[in-house]
């Protein structure tokens, strides 16, 4: 087995064990992004066999507030799967959530697909059905999220489930750089952002992913979601709390999100 595939079974069962490994690049230092990109595609594909199915890809570590807080000074990309998305309330326990923490994002929902290089930001928004106020819960495989870029890649993006709200905006009518969104965690205000946080513009980020998995011959596809990254600063969760966000235009509220941990 190569030393990409051993990585991969070994973050697959701490998945499976809801435990947490020691920083790859500390035992490895010779690991190069690529090479997260490998791990992260065989991780994916023992979850497969599993049966979990692609339903969208994530983009990460887009924020400067988050590039701060976790030490990673670039975006970093992972896939979504089915059993990643949670309708209703959040069970810590059955999605084996290890350190949770709420992220507030813009969902893009694919109407067509996109293949990089040379995707522009005006070309996301014309293959884009909705757009949806979403709760990313980022989670790490990783000790102590002691992760660095090779870290956090082939620990899929540190994905662990993410929850959508009910509204379906057009983003034809929206201003995406100046949305501004609200957090409020356990009825507490705690923090708020602008889709310009996530590299000047929502649509760009999405941009940015379509033509980096492209270089890897992988594509955003018709149906999809696409996390395009926290509006704020990342948020711990425990069982018990309550996080919302508000999103809204220059006229006021348009879309809400709820995560709840049980």
């Amino acid at each position: 087995m190569s030393l990409t595939e051993t990585l991969s079974e070994m973050l697959y069962q701490a998945l499976r064990d809801r435990r947490t490994v020691p920083p790859l690049i500390e035992r490895h230092p010779e690991l190069t992004v690529d090479d997260a990109y490998a791990v992260s595609l065989g991780f994916l594909a023992r979850r497969r066999k599993d049966g979990e199915r692609v339903v969208g890809k994530k983009i990460g570590v887009t924020s400067k507030a988050v590039q701060d807080m976790l030490g990673v000074h670039q975006p970093d990309f992972g896939f979504l799967t089915d059993w990643m998305h949670v309708e209703g309330d959040i069970d810590i326990d059955a999605k084996a959530l290890i350190a949770p923490r709420a992220e507030a994002e813009i969902a893009f929902v694919l109407k067509n697909g996109l293949a990089g290089p040379g995707v522009t930001a005006a070309q996301v928004i014309a293959a884009t059905e909705a757009i949806v106020p979403c709760f990313e819960i980022v989670d790490s495989r990783i000790t102590d999220w002691k992760i660095g870029i090779v870290d956090t890649v082939a620990d899929n993006a540190s994905c662990g489930v993410y929850v959508l709200g009910n509204e379906r905006l057009d983003p034809r009518g929206l201003d995406l750089p100046n949305l501004h969104v609200a957090v409020g965690k356990n009825g507490v205000p705690l923090s708020e952002g602008h889709g310009h946080a996530v590299q000047g513009d929502p649509a760009q980020a999405v941009a940015w992913l379509a033509n980096t998995l492209g270089a890897y011959g992988v594509t955003l596809d018709a149906g999809d979601v696409i996390l395009s990254g926290s509006l704020v600063p990342l948020a711990p969760a425990v069982k018990g709390d309550r996080f919302e966000m508000i999103l809204s235009d220059a006229g006021g509220p348009i879309g809400r999100c709820v995560a709840n941990f049980v």
